[in-house]
């Protein structure tokens, strides 16, 4: 919601300008107070009265929250501008922007008495809740029983319903059906009510709105049961007790959801995901040919292609079947359909397809709908980083501050959230557990498009497209994204998205800056650069040695920095409180030849995940004080390496490389440790979850583990440490390891079987290893075939393809 995402960006801008040891332009601090309490009002109201309401009052809604944007895109384009006059040398007068300010505070209390007034009389647009009726419960409330759906892609699914609803369990058993809208869950429950009414005595349907009645539901459960009873008679009882008692009579409950963790109210939920291309083949032959027969050759290839770009989504293969049966059966309409897909399927039935998603919108919390919004600025069928779109939210300014949570601890859990709510797909976790890529299915993008745009939230063209834009639309976008149109065209005209620094650094309002340099070119930083006084992110790809200004040390608002290489230069000395202080900082990387001195980490006390890399001759750990990591007390995140050239004194690293007990996350690359000095050095690590060992991080041709090293380790890499050939250990060394992953070992002779027996283990992962060490993984696995292990072998040696076969994966080259 555009409304509440402004109000959040500019209660951010006016705490940075308050907070800022040396802030662009001062606000009066009269004006600070009454914006400050304004826009406390407006948000708590956006909070609690944003969600459901019946059409007219939602119109209603969309004008004051149309209002609320405008007036507080207004106020920071003021302060904005401000700063960037000031930071130019143009003239201003304080008393300009006291009096530019003064009106738009003024637009906002004509807001906020116009809201209370509206409270004090009880005026729909706040009171207006939605209660069970028939117009609300649309068409999934009609009686299962006079409903007839496909249940093709179900069958499994069918049956594991009917195991939980005819089990012989006595007690009263709650059945929650998840997913996103348009899977199924209402298709899956009518079939499985209809295939099983028969084992209960007493039975009842009923459909439950987002903001319901309990009373209304109740009506309409007695309604089921008993035929001859009245709505009227019902609905005047006063009251109506024990409505689900746990009696031992073996009820059951089934409900479907579209939250995931509804899931945990029941004794085991039914997650219902995507189907498969062949299912979802099946599902539009069905809706195409009905008992007809099957479709012919000419059509089957176009067909199959068809159904796979609805991308697994029963109700847009629904949708899509359905025009088909009334269509033309010719190659040419059938290609035509496959070209035009997501325009016929956004359009047809009355937008049915979005409309059913639209209820997943319109219910979200206010907080996420920004963040939900803000997913169509990616590309479709595009795997997002989720470390990106975390750094992305932060910088908007759009995320409620909670107290003791850093913001981007507070975006994953928003993040985490839209998942639960079925409208974010994870695509993949990282090795800590925590969500790396995420995607979403292109029918919920374009819902954020259109929702986007029409709050003026987000606008997104392909760049030729501008042109045909009137320039008074153009200015009212608060977010412009340009898509390129062809991946091929953008990577070979890739050089003209390469701009230079200086011009990248005059953007001085900016909060977020990523750009790929020339790397033929020596990119240095302008000792300006601290004029980026709001600057919370910086990427900057294909860097070669780049150079820090020391003015760095002066943008206290920084809260990621990454370079592929950056040579960063000792903090200032002196200065006011805080001045050169990076309170904010959490991600530094990759710094060369970086001293870790005691004025160093006192300036980067919140530092959560840093990478170093020394290239040249290392003049030892002493040297650069690497001692001191351990006051870094935050930091969960580590990563060290050396060139060949600079490959460290063992003795000096021993004594001189102390890790703070908060890490979570190491990698060494080319450290050459002894294998016995894991188990003192890291191993004693008691947070350690993720150990990343490469390029001979450890020597020696044997690793004997002991008992207490490695409690919390999870996951364990060890690649091309060439020497190593014999590993001793035990399953209760690394009592919680969950994968395990080798690479490019070709001296080690086996994985030791007692790998095996560690209950937590869920995975390994062999990539160029010995021989001997395939067979050995292929041993584990067969001990341990009950189990859920998984194991992925690449390998050269082609012998090996006759071990693959379910969880056992082998892939040579």
């Amino acid at each position: 919601m555009a409304a509440y995402a402004a109000l959040l960006s500019l209660k951010h801008i006016i705490e940075q300008i308050q907070v800022h040891p040396r802030p662009p332009i001062s606000l009066h601090q009269n004006q600070v107070h009454s914006l400050t309490d304004t826009l406390n009002f407006l948000q708590d109201f956006l909070e609690v009265y944003s969600c459901g309401g019946s059409s007219s009052s939602r119109e209603a809604a969309d004008v004051l929250e149309s209002r609320i944007a405008d007036a507080a895109h207004a106020a920071e384009d003021i302060i904005e501008t401000r700063i960037v006059d000031q930071i130019l040398g143009e003239k201003m007068s304080s008393d300009e922007l006291y009096q530019d300010l003064e009106k738009v505070i003024q637009d906002m209390g004509y807001i906020k008495k116009e809201l209370m007034e509206n409270k004090e009389k009880n005026i729909g647009i706040i009171e207006d809740h939605l209660h069970i009726n028939s117009s609300t419960l649309g068409g999934s409330s009609s009686s299962p029983s006079k409903r007839r759906d496909a249940v093709v892609g179900l069958d499994e699914l069918l049956i594991e319903v009917m195991d939980k609803l005819t089990g012989q369990q006595s007690n009263l058993r709650i059945i929650p059906i998840v997913g996103m809208g348009g899977i199924g869950k209402t298709t899956l429950a009518r079939n499985a009510y209809l295939k099983f009414m028969k084992h209960f005595d007493i039975r009842a349907w009923v459909t439950v709105s987002q903001n319901y009645n309990v009373r209304e539901i109740l009506v309409e459960i007695l309604l089921c049961i008993n035929k001859a009873e009245s709505r009227e008679t019902l609905s005047a009882k006063s009251e109506v007790n024990l409505f689900f008692p746990d009696n031992g009579e073996r009820s059951r409950i089934m409900i479907t959801t579209r939250l995931s963790n509804v899931a945990s109210i029941g004794s085991g939920g039914v997650v219902m995901d995507f189907l498969n291309e062949d299912k979802s083949w099946d599902l539009l032959c069905r809706y195409v040919f009905e008992e007809e027969d099957d479709c012919s050759p000419e059509l089957e290839e176009i067909g199959k292609k068809i159904a796979k770009n609805c991308e697994g989504l029963p109700l847009s293969i629904v949708v899509i079947g359905g025009h088909l049966a009334k269509s033309k059966r010719t190659k040419e309409h059938w290609e035509y359909i496959s070209e035009n897909l997501k325009k016929i399927v956004n359009s047809e039935d009355d937008e049915r397809c979005l409309k059913v998603l639209q209820l997943s919108y319109n219910h979200l919390p206010v907080h996420l709908k920004p963040c939900f919004l803000y997913m169509g600025a990616f590309p479709e069928d595009n795997k997002i980083h989720v470390s990106w779109l975390v750094k992305l939210w932060v910088s908007e300014g759009f995320l409620k501050p909670i107290n003791g949570k850093s913001l981007e601890v507070v975006s994953r859990e928003y993040l985490e959230e839209l998942c639960d709510r079925n409208l974010i797909r994870v695509h993949q976790r990282g090795s800590k557990g925590r969500i790396k890529y995420c995607n979403i299915h292109d029918l919920v993008r374009e819902l954020c498009l259109r929702e986007a745009e029409k709050e003026k939230f987000l606008y997104v063209r392909i760049p030729h497209d501008l042109n045909n834009v009137p320039q008074g639309v153009i200015n009212t976008q608060r977010r412009i994204v340009l898509k390129a149109v062809d991946k091929h065209l953008y990577s070979e005209e890739k050089r003209q998205y390469k701009y230079p620094i200086e011009v990248v650094f005059r953007l001085f309002n900016s909060r977020f800056i990523a750009i790929r340099v020339d790397s033929r070119q020596n990119p240095q930083f302008p000792s300006s650069v601290n004029l980026l006084w709001n600057l919370q992110t910086l990427i900057v790809k294909d860097t070669v040695g780049a150079v820090a200004p020391s003015e760095i040390w002066k943008m206290t608002q920084l809260r990621h920095v990454e370079f592929d290489e950056l040579e960063m230069p000792d903090p200032p000395l002196g200065g006011q409180d805080g001045e050169f202080v990076l309170g904010n900082l959490q991600r530094l990387s990759v710094i060369t030849s970086f001293k870790c001195g005691e004025e160093v980490v006192t300036r980067i006390p919140n530092i959560e995940k840093l990478k170093i890399r020394y290239d040249k001759e290392f003049e030892g750990c002493s040297s650069y004080c690497l001692d001191n990591l351990c006051r870094l007390r935050k930091l969960e995140s580590f990563g060290c390496s050396f060139l060949s050239q600079s490959v460290p004194n063992r003795d000096d690293m021993l004594q001189n490389f102390i890790l703070p007990n908060s890490l979570k996350k190491l990698t060494l690359w080319r450290t050459k440790f002894y294998w016995e000095d894991m188990n003192t050095n890291i191993g004693l690590l008691p947070n350690l979850q993720v150990l990343k060992l490469s390029a001979d991080a450890c020597v020696g041709t044997e690793w004997e583990t002991v008992e207490g090293q490695f409690c919390n380790l999870r996951y364990l890499l060890i690649n091309s440490c060439s020497e190593l050939e014999w590993w001793t250990t035990d399953s209760s060394h690394f009592p919680c390891l969950e994968h395990l992953v080798l690479q490019q070992l070709d001296k080690l002779n086996e994985i030791p079987s007692c790998i095996g027996e560690i209950p937590t283990l869920q995975s390994i992962e062999l990539n160029l290893c010995h021989d001997d060490a395939v067979i050995s993984a292929k041993r584990i696995f067969d001990e341990q075939e009950d189990l859920s292990l998984r194991v992925r072998v690449v390998t050269q040696n082609r012998q090996f393809e006759s071990l693959a076969g379910p969880n056992f994966q082998v892939e040579t080259w």
